[in-house]
């Protein structure tokens, strides 16, 4: 019954997201990420976007143009690995764009895609589990969202592998989940 409620909910939330996501929203979630505290810090893993996701690109060029090196993901295995993004890009798992090759490296802040979000942080992925065991993985990592606001949900199944996210960063400004992540700006 869990699997079939999560399925169901991914193919709605897909929909959803699909009507959410346009070129202003990324533009103004990539301002809200710049204005929040999590920019300050000084690793950041942020995901490569594909399709209706909440675009990285402007973010990622962004942040390059700051000086920072962003860090993206890289499928070995079942596990995900942290990278720095440098060279071309190669069509890794899923079709999603990665690196040919890295090493895990430490990060401060993670942002991760989802379908959808509820207000005690739980997000609904696609199903592979890779942003959870990362998390599990790595704790003291912080986990930010990077979605639309119109992605919010009242209520998501989740059960005992689903790791909580800290904040989601919307085009609508930041929502914080955990005390850990409210740092003084």
């Amino acid at each position: 019954m869990y699997e079939e409620e999560k399925r169901a909910a991914r193919l709605r939330a897909r929909r959803l997201r699909e009507r959410l996501h346009t070129e202003e929203a990324d533009r103004a979630l990539t301002e809200n990420f710049l204005r929040s505290p999590f920019a300050r810090l000084g690793r950041i893993f942020l995901y490569l976007s594909v399709g209706s996701e909440a675009s990285t690109r402007e973010l990622f060029s962004r942040l390059a143009a700051l000086g920072k090196r962003p860090l993206v993901p890289m499928l070995r295995g079942r596990d995900m690995l942290a990278v720095p993004c440098e060279g071309e890009l190669m069509r890794g798992a899923y079709g999603i764009p990665a690196p040919a090759a890295g090493e895990d490296t430490p990060c401060d802040v993670a942002l991760a895609p989802l379908l959808a979000f509820d207000r005690g942080g739980y997000r609904l992925g696609y199903g592979g589990g890779y942003y959870d065991r990362y998390f599990l993985a790595h704790p003291s990592v912080l986990r930010v969202g990077f979605c639309y606001a119109g992605q919010e949900v009242f209520s998501l199944p989740h059960g005992e592998g689903d790791v909580p996210l800290d904040a989601a960063v919307t085009e609508k400004g930041v929502i914080f989940f955990t005390d850990r992540a409210n740092f003084p700006e």
